[in-house]
Formats: C-alpha cells, structure tokens, sequence
C-alpha cells in the first residue's frame, strides 16, 4: 500500500484505520486523531486552514451495499474538532469511576478509632526502631563490671533497672556476651521479689547460651518459688525444678536445700518438708539450726496442731545439741499466736512424758545401722522416729496394755498427793503453784504433778506453756540470746489483755536497751481497740510522740476498731482531717463494719458521705459490706407490723444506690505491677515474661 492510501485510511471523515491504531497503541491513536489534519495542512504551504477533501477510490474495495456510500463534501475545521471532542469523551467514558470504586465499604469514623489507628501506627515504629539497636558509643564495660551494677541496682530495689540494664544496654547495645553470674544475680533478685516468670525466662535464656548453672542458680530458683504470690505455681515450679535436677543426677549443696525446704514449708504441707528433711539427711549433709527453723515454718502451716509439732521439732534439735537462734525463738512465738494444741490427750503423752517413755516410739534396734552424720549425729532413723510423733492420731499414743497401767499410776498419785496434782487448765489466767511451772521449751521433764493439759485455746494459754514472758525471755538469756524488736512485738501480740505482763513490755523495752518503732505501739492499740477500750488506746498516743514516732494509717485504723459510737467514729475522721490525712478504704471498712454491727444506719450514712467527699475509691471488701446492709431481714413481713428498722434501711438503701454510681472502684495492683515499669529512654520492655515453663 503506498502512501497516499495510507493517508486516506487514516484522515477520511470516519477514520477508517484509528480502530487499528488504538488497538495498537491507544495514546498515538489519540494524538493521531488531533495532529494528522494540522500535519498535512502544514505540508501544503497554506497559511488558513481550507478544507480539504479526501475521496475514497470505491473501485478499490470490494463492492457491497455498505461500501456504497453517497460522496459527501469534506469537513470544515468546525466538524473536525467535534469530531476529535466525541472521540475523546468515548475514550474517557468509563474510566472515571475508578475513582470511585476502590472503596468497597463506608464505616462510621470515630475519635477512638482514630486514636486506635494512631496508637497502633506509633506501636509499629517502636518496633522497627527496636529492631534496630542503636550502636553504643560510650566504653566498653566487661561482663562483670554489669553483674556489679545489676548487685548495686538490686540492693537499692531497683529491680526493674536492673533487668532493662542486663536486657537492653549489655545485650542488644554493647552486645556482650553474658556469663553465669550475671544471670544469677539476677534471678537472685528476681527471688528476692517473688517475680517468678521472669527468674525462670532468665534462666531459659541462660540455658540456650549454653552456660552452666552454679549451685547459687539453683538456690536463687527454689526462693523464687518459695517466695511467688501464687503458692500452687510455686511449689509446681519447684516440684518440676526437683525432678530435672535428679534426672540429670544433680547433687545439690545445704544452702539449696533450704531453699527446697523453705518451698515446702510456704506452699506445701509437713510432710513435704520432712521429705526433704529425709533427702538431707541421705544425701550426707549436717544439719543445722536453719533447718530445724524451716520445718517449724512448716508446722504453722497446720492451724491446727502446729503449736505441738513446732514444740516437738523443737526439743528434737535440742536434743541433737543444737543452739536456737532468735530467728527460731522468734518463729515459736509465731506458731504460739497462730496455731492451736491440737488434741490434749496426745500433746500430753508427747509434752509431758520422760524422755525414757517417748523412745519407746523410736524403731527397732535392727534398723539402726544406717550412718549418721558427725557434726550432729542424727540420722534418717531418727527423721522417721519424729514422723510419726508428729503424725500421731489419739488412738495411737499408748499400746491397750500400756493405758491401763497408765491409768493405775495416775490413781496412785491422786491418792499418795491429792493437793499437787493439777491440770493446766485456763494457764494464763489461773499460773499454776509455785513449782509446777511448766517449760516447754526445755529438755527438763515437767513436775510429776502436772499429768495433762486442760483448755489452750488463746494465745496466752500457749505462752503459758513456754514459762510465760519472763519464761521466754529467761531461756533465750540461758543461750545468749537478746530479743529484738520483732521479738517483743510478737509478745505484744500473745499477752494476755490487760495483764501484768502487757503492761510491763514498755519496762522490758527500755531494759533491753531496745528502740520502738511505729508497729510495736501499732500492737498495742489494736489489742486496746479489740476489747473496746478506746481510751486506752488514744493513751498510747502521747507515748508515741514522746519517742519521737509518727502515726501512719495503720495507726488510725488500729483506733476506728475500737469506734464502736458514732460521735467516736466521726471524731476520728475529723480529726484525721485536722491533720491533713486522708483515710484509706481500710479505716473507712472498719467504720463501715461497726456500724453495720449496731445496726445505725445515720452513722454509716454519714461515713459513706466523707468517703465520696475525700473520692477514696472502694473495693470489693467494702462492696460485700454494704450488700450485707442493705438485704432486708429474712423473717420480716412488712404487712404484718411497722418497723422502725425497716424504715431506716429503705432509707439507707435509696442513698447507697446512688452513691454508688459516683464511687470510683479501687483496681487491685499486680503483684509484679512494679517490676513492669519501663525506665526512661528504655526500648523494650522489662516485664515480658514467659508464659509457660515447658521448657526449663
């Protein structure tokens, strides 16, 4: 084809060929449409645009009726534009909706769903900048100049400082490689705090490095667990620590034992810690007055019966020639306040008897080959002598033939000294005759007068039992021992109320040289407020800004005890006002619990009103409370009979459902709440733990 065919394809009034090239290449059909007329107008030589007609050679194309078309004179420039306009819009047609049409759904936008996008954008830079580490351009530390600011950190109880040092400045910035004892020193902390899923994170990542754990490692993981707020998680921890440990046949040295044994005594029972005891024992290790210490701390986990048992592993290490410590004597008055007898006919039979009766529950003499340590002598032999002392039920304390013997001698002493045989019934209140003070502390066997125990029901009675307070205090002066504060707020808490010795501990406070602090007036006053003597324990006051001691809130709450009244219960909140204090939801409980008791519903009014004017937020103690007060009486018919009571409780009720929904709700702190704390300028978080411990 030449060119001027050519030409008439492409510039005839219909533009036969466009189609062609705009299937070909649309943008060179589009600038075809609008140059190819100025083109050849330009190549002619004329000045103003003329029309020109271009004719089709019809001879050429095959004949049919669509190829007979009637001539019709050229387009003028008018015609052609329009022409190029129309063939415009049909390419643009269409395609504006692509503008459109990309979004497929229309939401509601909101300020939170903004600031959700938002918070989440910042979320994702933070984490690419943290997969960034940032190179460290201070000096080079070594790994141990780390494990010494980790120990300042800790000692300081900066716990949270000291991970995001370890995690973020030794690992990802200097990027150095960790030794074991910055681990443990760690964990040590970590066991200090309780923080159970980071120690066992940490020592994981301990294990991937490949770096050997010391025996300080292992004891740092028994505290942790002895010390979680969570006491099942703990002893499962332990547990599953104990059983990797004899799988790859472990020995471990005393001080880890301990720590197993203080586990056992925080979250099991006894006879876990008497397990371990026995395990001890085998393994050849001396046994210390440590450890008689955590098996007394597992005896007060018995309410029950743990007084007794505590007596007994205590005159065991007695008798192994071991020295108490005042950790121990501290512990004993602790099992005193906290734990009960158990049944009498069996502590007597334990308590009471000569040594020479009680070995008959020692094994037989055909086991007694097993080796005994040297520093104490004691052996698995004698572990599982006390056992089942400890164990003991009543109907195993004497063999039949054994009691009726009994019996008869007991007969002999009534009739031979009718006048000296007592039984320590009411001890506290009612001190026996002098000679027949019992001890029981010591080895020295009781007054063949005393032949069993009456009621020990108080604390007292149990004090009773150890000599009383000058007792107590006498035999820790026979081992060389003086009591300390802690001591002597324990014997605060078992005097007898309102008895001599209660108020002879300010004497023996300044006759021991000892300084009083804030708790042991805190004791005092509580025992003041519990027997309703208010002003006996506002008394206390003046003595406490004598030594130079402020109160705190565990001061005015020991004082709302004893706000029975309501004029006394108001008095305290205003003068706490005076004072620039703001009650806490403890003191406002303890309020809120006296007027419920005497059913005054003005006084508990009037508390729940200071307690929306001061916002202290309330909790689910306070909650329970006030459910309890406003349930109306279960045999009351309103029908029946008017009641003055019924009245002051709907009253009651109408304001405490719209007190309600101004009170703000006290939310309950994390125990590891602290430990989670981001530092400044740190880039990760601290408190990721571990969320399982698979794989320890």
């Amino acid at each position: 084809m030449d060119f001027l065919r050519l030409a008439r394809v492409f510039s005839g009034p219909r533009a036969v060929g466009l189609p062609i090239l705009q299937h070909l290449c649309p943008q060179r059909a589009r600038w075809a449409v609008g140059n190819v007329g100025a083109a050849r107008l330009q190549a002619g030589g004329l000045a103003q645009p003329a029309p020109v007609t271009f004719s089709i050679d019809h001879s050429q194309l095959p004949p049919g009726p669509e190829n007979q078309t009637t001539p019709s004179p050229g387009p003028g420039p008018a015609s052609l534009t329009a022409t190029v306009d129309q063939e415009e819009e049909e390419e643009s047609f269409g395609t504006l909706s692509n503008k459109y049409s990309s979004r497929r759904m229309f939401r509601k936008s909101t300020a939170q769903y903004h600031d959700l996008r938002l918070r989440e954008q910042h979320e994702e830079q933070d984490e690419e900048r943290d997969l960034q580490p940032r190179a460290w351009r201070g000096p080079r530390n070594t790994p141990y100049w780390y494990f010494l600011q980790c120990k300042r950190l800790i000692k300081e109880g900066q716990l949270a400082e000291a991970l995001d040092l370890f995690e973020r400045q030794m690992l990802k910035e200097e990027r150095l490689q960790p030794l074991e004892y910055n681990y443990t020193v760690l964990i040590g902390g970590c066991g200090r705090a309780g923080y159970l899923k980071k120690a066992f994170r940490l020592y994981n990542d301990m294990k991937k490095r490949d770096l050997q754990p010391s025996d300080a490692t292992y004891t740092a993981l028994f505290n942790v667990c002895a010390e979680s707020p969570w006491k099942d998680s703990g002893l499962q921890s332990a547990l599953k620590l104990r059983q990797q440990l004899r799988a790859r046949s472990t020995q471990l040295n005393l001080k880890t034992y301990h720590a197993l044994l203080k586990t056992a005594a925080l979250c099991a029972d006894l006879r876990m810690c008497l397990d371990v005891f026995k395990e001890i024992i085998d393994k050849g290790h001396a046994v210390t007055e440590e450890t008689f210490s955590l098996l007394i701390m597992g005896c007060i986990q018995d309410k029950t019966t743990g007084f007794r048992c505590a007596l007994q592993v205590w005159r065991q290490m007695l008798s192994l020639g071991l020295k108490p410590s005042r950790h121990g004597y501290n512990l004993m008055l602790g099992a005193a306040r906290d734990c009960g007898l158990g049944d009498p006919a069996v502590a007597a039979e334990l308590l009471l008897r000569p040594p020479e009766e009680v070995a008959r529950l020692q094994p037989p003499a055909g086991r007694r080959h097993m080796k005994s340590t040297a520093q104490t002598g004691v052996n698995r032999l004698h572990v599982e002598a006390l056992e089942r002392q400890l164990f003991l039920v009543p109907s195993q304390v004497l063999p039949p033939e054994d009691s009726s013997l009994g019996e008869v001698q007991s007969e002999l002493d009534i009739a031979e000294e009718p006048d000296l045989t007592v039984a320590l019934t009411h001890v506290a209140q009612q001190p026996p005759p002098s000679g027949l003070e019992v001890n029981l502390l010591t080895l020295r066997a009781a007054p063949s007068a005393v032949v069993s125990f009456g009621t020990v029901a108080t604390p007292a009675d149990r004090l009773a039992l150890m000599g009383g307070m000058e007792g107590f205090l006498g035999q820790m002066a026979e081992h060389g021992l003086q009591p300390d504060i802690k001591t002597l707020t324990l014997l605060a808490e078992v005097v007898a109320p309102g008895s001599p010795e209660e108020s002879s501990l300010l004497s023996t406070l300044d006759a021991h040289h000892i300084e009083a602090d804030v708790t042991f007036f805190n004791t005092l006053m509580r025992k003041k407020s519990r027997l309703g003597d208010l002003e006996g324990a506002k008394a206390l006051l003046p003595v406490l800004a004598k030594r130079g001691l402020v109160p705190n809130l565990q001061t005015f709450c020991n004082l709302a005890i004893g706000c029975r009244r309501a004029a006394d219960g108001l008095q305290l909140l205003a003068d706490m006002q005076r004072s620039q204090v703001t009650p806490n939801t403890h003191i406002y409980s303890t309020l809120i619990n006296a007027a419920i008791k005497r059913l005054n519903y003005t006084y508990l009014i009037n508390v729940l009103k200071d307690m929306r004017r001061n916002n202290v937020p309330v909790n689910e103690v306070v909650i329970r409370q006030l459910e309890f007060a406003a349930q109306y009486p279960p045999t009351f018919d309103r029908y029946k009979e008017k009641n003055t009571y019924l009245e002051k409780i709907d009253g009651f009720r109408a304001y405490y459902k719209q007190w309600l929904k101004g009170m703000p709700a006290e939310e309950e702190a994390h125990p590891w709440q602290r430990f989670r704390t981001r530092p400044k300028g740190d880039q990760d978080s601290v408190a990721e733990a571990d969320s399982s411990l698979g794989d320890r």
